[in-house]
């Protein structure tokens, strides 16, 4: 042995290889002997129908006094108010009412709306008749010839838009045409209208015409000097009345000429501006030239006035004066009224092509969405088409159910509201004072009355987030100290308004009047309260420990092929223990409430058992 150690030390490689073979086989071998085998089993529970309770626990003493505030649960008008002092009560008597009619209308609307869910569920469990399916088969073809006829309607309009502007554009082709040939037609008649205007002031015809005019004045002056030396006034008016011709005269003679240089520079090929700006100028170049004339029309008028006032002669050639004013503003009027038509029309034309263009552009944006608004409905027709032949499926009808059930919670709570509106004697008793009166306006937890009552009466404490549970009405459970095996029932007949605080921690007390009278009982007692918030009957329920969330999401795991797999469900209400299931479960199934890991030594158990008719499930071993 000696001899063999020295080698390996000589040989330092073949030691270690030993080393490494001595310490594996050591680890193998305490592996094989000493370790124990590791079972995993499940504890499973079944899913049941029964009543989910919720509660809120409280305690306090049996009360030396029996007072209660009785207090209104909702706020509006008090429209009946029955009581008064010392006067007895029985339990269940009306002592007030609260004006009801909006309840009353919300209790109708809750109805209604239940009605309609159920008849929804109805149609969803009912298998859709022959006519509902050749119904929806029409609605699915009437939409398809609707898309065609739209698209059709949406041709034909666009293209009479395309073509009513092309008309306009044509007619406002014409328009500028036109208004040229009547730019045309007035310069033809304005040089003589102007000539003619300028012969009345300045020529001598008068004189020519007149023995008793000698003088080779102006027919202006020649008027002017008719008057008698007496007549100053009027000769002065007329002085007036013929500068302010002539001046008028020299003004529109310039706008015309300029107008008419413009003119004589253009031809109907001209650009539409230069036309439509030549039709403006010369709209008012002839308004100006009417004012001329009727001004000169105007003058003569007030001479042959003044000579016939005179029981003077009027002379022959104002008389000639005067019907050729009449022609020129005739002449005048016309051209005007053309030209002012012309520019009319140009401005109807400009505004049809407008309009036209602005439809167009609607089209191009509205034509496509009414096409794919047309287009959805098919598809929403052919959608109603496949349910209707497919059927509804579970998870419809299941979600109809709950819409059914939200419903006749909504009722539920729409008849409460109108019961809260009857405010009643909660026990028996006597009436010591009253705090309304009939007409008053009343909000929730207003004192209405103050009745002292022969029962007992119970007062705990609470904190400020279960008080807000807490409803004057409720059911109570009550157990006594003092008095072992003792429960009775009672019911919430008051709650506190202003909490009391103590050492920084809120508290609010709760009036407990007792359904049974045990003369056991003896006031300053301890006695220990459950509330029932809430209580669902026949709810499917499971253990509260097995419902798992995840991402917001609830399941539980049940045994497939004894390995466990995730189930989702839906929950609702809940307490400590147990956990309302709304869907994915049926009453019956058995879920895993508990994972063993077991070995031969020891168990370890991962979680709390709960509940009973559990049992122990061992992969392999069923």
């Amino acid at each position: 042995m000696l001899k063999i150690l020295q080698r390996l030390l000589k040989h330092k490689f073949y030691l270690a290889i030993a080393i490494v073979i001595l310490v594996g086989g050591g680890y193998w071998g305490w592996q094989k002997f000493f370790t124990t085998a590791n079972t995993v089993s499940y504890k499973t529970a079944k899913v049941e129908k029964g009543t989910l309770i919720n509660s809120i626990s409280g305690t306090g003493q049996v009360a030396a006094d029996n007072q209660v505030d009785i207090k209104s649960k909702t706020a509006g008008t008090v429209v009946v108010f029955n009581i008064k002092n010392s006067q007895e009560v029985r339990e269940g008597d009306l002592l007030a009412q609260v004006d009801s009619r909006d309840a009353i209308l919300s209790v109708n609307q809750a109805k209604t709306n239940l009605d309609l869910a159920e008849l929804s569920l109805k149609e969803l469990i009912t298998p859709p008749s022959q006519t509902t399916i050749v119904q929806a088969e029409n609605s699915l073809k009437k939409a398809k010839e609707d898309l065609a006829s739209k698209k059709l309607d949406q041709q034909i309009s666009h293209d009479q838009t395309l073509e009513s502007k092309k008309k306009a554009e044509d007619n406002l082709n014409k328009a500028y045409e036109d208004a040229y040939n009547t730019i045309t037609n007035a310069f033809l008649d304005l040089p003589d209208v102007f000539s003619g205007v300028y012969n009345i002031l300045y020529d001598n015809s008068l004189s020519n015409s007149e023995p008793s005019l000698n003088s080779d004045d102006s027919n202006g002056y020649d008027l002017l000097n008719s008057f008698l030396l007496d007549n100053s006034s009027e000769r002065d008016r007329f002085e007036s009345m013929l500068n302010n011709n002539k001046d008028s005269y020299t003004t529109t003679k310039k706008s015309f000429d300029d107008n008419f240089t413009i003119y004589k520079n253009s031809n109907r090929y001209s650009g539409k501006d230069l036309i439509e700006n030549l039709l403006s100028q010369t709209i008012e170049t002839v308004r100006k030239t009417a004012d001329v004339v009727k001004d000169e029309s105007n003058l003569l008028d007030f001479w042959v006035d003044y000579r016939t006032t005179q029981e003077l002669s009027v002379w022959s050639g104002v008389t000639t004066f005067q019907s050729n004013l009449n022609s020129y503003t005739a002449k005048v009027n016309s051209h005007l009224s053309s030209l002012l038509s012309a520019q009319r029309t140009i401005q109807d034309d400009k505004e049809s092509i407008l309009n036209t263009t602005r439809s167009l552009q609607q089209m191009e944006l509205n034509n496509p969405l009414s096409i794919v608004q047309a287009e959805r409905s098919i598809n929403e027709q052919e959608l109603k088409l496949v349910d209707l032949k497919i059927g509804a499926t579970e998870l419809d009808i299941e979600n109809q159910r709950l819409a059914v059930e939200q419903k006749k919670n909504d009722l539920l709570s729409a008849q409460q509201s109108l019961a809260d509106r009857s405010i009643r004697a909660p026990f028996a008793g006597v009436i010591v004072s009253t705090a309304i009166s009939r007409g008053d306006e009343i909000s929730a937890n207003t004192t209405v009355c103050s009745l002292i009552t022969k029962q007992k009466i119970a007062t705990i404490t609470l904190n400020e987030i279960d008080i807000a549970k807490v409803k004057v009405g409720q059911k109570v459970n009550l157990t006594f100290d003092a008095v072992e095996d003792l429960i009775i029932t009672g019911e919430v007949a008051e709650v506190d308004t202003l909490g009391t605080v103590s050492q920084g921690v809120v508290s609010y007390s709760v009036k407990i009047a007792f359904d049974v009278q045990d003369d056991r009982i003896k006031p300053g007692m301890s006695v220990s309260a459950s509330i029932i918030i809430d209580s669902k009957p026949d709810v499917l329920m499971a253990p509260t420990s097995a419902v798992k969330t995840q991402a917001g999401a609830s399941y539980v795991e049940i045994l497939v092929n004894n390995a466990p797999e995730k189930k989702d469900i839906q929950v609702g209400s809940s307490n400590d223990t147990m956990t309302e299931i709304v869907s994915g479960l049926n009453e019956g199934e058995e879920i895993i409430i508990q994972t063993i890991n077991a070995s031969v030594n020891s168990t370890v158990t991962t979680n709390k058992s709960s509940g009973q008719g559990s049992g122990v499930r061992i992969p392999g071993m069923f």
